[in-house]
């Protein structure tokens, strides 16, 4: 019977090489007993210097916890979970990993197929589980000499290319007969199946390796007309890399900036949530001649509409073949990475078409200081943002309330990597997200969330011990989802069946953990435990508690008042 396991844990090695190979450094496991193959190769890979084996005992805080590290590191990382409802738990990771592209490979070991709908423990259909959430899906036979070592390679490589081709996930489903524990480890690497493949094995490359014919970037062809004319540029979700000149070049134009917190531009007309609200202003925005669109999915309402709104020419950058623009204009679409784009259509310098934005993002500066008040709140924490952050640190935002109130009422500056999970905007594994940030970025960490997405994703604190960065994770505490106070339900209803009230603190829950924990009053109260946070390699949670509708009334008061405001221009 040690036959049986001794090729299983061959199986595995080739499994995880060609993963290797493809560029994964991290291998997120789960413990289980069918996974047991898999697992014990991955720690071998991290005894040889090959990988770095992360665990967690929560597979839908591991899910997330990889979704951060990919996002970081920028590398693929791969997730090891046993059979049953620990993948099932992996779903929501994988949804979001599809919506934001983001590289993600998930190892689910199975039972057998004889074990399948016949009433034995721990067995469900997991073949194509994931419908069509995954770029690529194999389901492997239980491992078997009768298929050849080079048709495994081979087929994971292909999966893995479609990966190259377009960001998501590869589902490999992986069943193993029993038993699993009891494999002669000598044998492995010179067992006569591997024979075809121990050329490959000695080496670093890919088992395929694709030409990529580099295609220049071309200019428009009417871009020297169009670039006199009245434009407006938008910014959602980029990478670093590529928001890097699009501030210059906006500028340069003469054009209207718009940027969301995701797009890592820095605002030269900030708080634009805020005054887009004001009907004239807007009004004028939609007789610009064209809009071009970098990047997507937009926090701001407002921003939303006045692209719904918008009936000129539409222009789209964007490198992956996927629609980015959920209102469908008629448009030009380049594929294309922004740099190389901006880098074949060079501005032409003039005069800003439109003064008034200019005069109204002056105004909303001062406006906003007056409104959100010198208090620790949810409003005036969004507003001076970087007065909570050190250099050199990146910021993980969660959903709901608090990611729109710095969308629209701060000014960041681009030295700050931002991350969300935006794809789907759940709140769950946001928490799990960030540590995975942390750790595959190698650097300090904000993170700012609400009551309820902590709560939710509690487990996740755990992670939090791996973290070796000074860490922060800002907990705002309005005793529930505020975000619902933005919706017109009657207050009763939206108490009992949306906010949902809970009276829970976190001092206990960092306790647990093993966290330090905070809870300021004050600015000046913050100043000093920051002070302290960020001196200190390790995570610290602040709770900031703050009345239930201080923030969405301050918000909802902000757009009220500048809607109808005169402002000269």
């Amino acid at each position: 019977m040690s036959a049986v396991s001794t090729f299983n844990r061959c199986w595995s090695k080739v499994i995880l090489e060609s993963l290797i190979r493809q560029g994964v450094q991290h291998f997120c496991i789960a413990p289980g007993s069918r996974s047991t193959p898999l697992t014990l190769e991955a720690v071998r890979l991290q005894t040889n210097g090959k990988a770095i084996c992360h665990t967690h005992f929560d597979e839908r805080g591991l899910g997330f916890f990889a979704l951060g590290l990919a996002k970081s590191s920028q590398t693929p990382v791969a997730v090891i979970v046993t059979s049953g409802t620990a993948a099932a738990n992996l779903y929501p990771a994988i949804i979001e990993a599809r919506q934001s592209a983001v590289n993600l490979i998930v190892l689910t070991a199975d039972r057998p197929d004889e074990l399948l709908e016949c009433g034995a423990n721990q067995a469900i259909l997991q073949a194509n589980m994931f419908a069509h959430y995954p770029v690529a899906t194999v389901n492997l036979p239980r491992p078997s000499q009768d298929y050849a070592a080079k048709w495994l390679v081979s087929t994971l490589d292909q999966a893995c290319y479609k990966q190259a081709e377009q960001a998501g996930v590869v589902h490999i489903n992986v069943p193993f007969a029993e038993p699993l524990y009891d494999a002669q480890v000598s044998e492995i690497d010179s067992h006569t199946w591997l024979a075809p493949v121990q050329r490959w094995l000695l080496q670093t490359k890919t088992w395929s390796e694709h030409q990529h014919v580099q295609q220049e970037v071309i200019m428009h062809e009417h871009w020297d007309d169009w670039r006199t004319k009245k434009g407006i540029v938008v910014v959602g979700q980029l990478p670093q890399k590529q928001a890097m000149g699009v501030k210059n070049w906006a500028d340069s134009l003469g054009w209207i900036l718009l940027t969301d917190v995701q797009s890592n531009v820095e605002p030269s007309l900030p708080y634009a949530d805020i005054w887009l609200a004001n009907k004239t202003v807007r009004e004028k925005l939609l007789h610009a001649d064209i809009v071009v669109q970098f990047g997507s999915r937009f926090v701001s309402k407002r921003i939303n509409q006045l692209l719904a709104s918008f009936k000129g020419a539409f222009w789209v950058v964007e490198e992956s073949i996927e629609r980015v623009d959920p209102h469908h204009h008629q448009q030009t679409r380049f594929h294309a990475k922004v740099h190389h784009w901006l880098r074949a259509h060079p501005a032409l310098r003039q005069k800003s078409w439109l003064l008034e934005p200019l005069a109204l993002s002056n105004f909303c500066a001062g406006f906003i200081e007056q409104q959100v008040g010198g208090g620790l709140n949810e409003a005036s924490l969004a507003h001076h943002i970087e007065r909570i952050l050190p250099k050199n640190c990146a910021l993980f935002l969660g959903n709901s309330l608090f990611v729109r109130l710095v969308d629209a009422l701060a000014k960041l500056s681009d030295s700050y990597p931002v991350y969300t999970n935006r794809g789907a905007s759940g709140i769950d594994g946001l928490l799990a997200t960030a540590a995975g940030v942390g750790i595959g970025g190698h650097q300090p960490v904000a993170v700012v969330l609400g009551d309820m997405s902590a709560l939710y994703d509690i487990n996740s604190l755990a992670l939090f011990k791996k973290v070796s960065q000074p860490t922060v994770i800002f907990i705002i505490n309005n005793n529930g989802g505020a975000i619902f106070d933005m919706l017109p339900v009657e207050p009763e209803v939206k108490n009992a069946f949306y906010r949902l009230p809970h009276q829970a603190e976190f001092a206990q829950a960092a306790s647990m953990f093993d966290l330090k924990y905070a809870r300021p009053y004050t600015w000046a109260d913050l100043g000093s435990v920051l002070k302290q946070a960020y001196s200190r390699k390790e995570t610290t949670v602040i709770e900031i508690k703050v009345n239930p509708s201080d923030g969405s009334n301050i918000y909802k008061r902000l757009i009220e008042q500048i809607s109808y405001a005169v402002i000269g221009a």
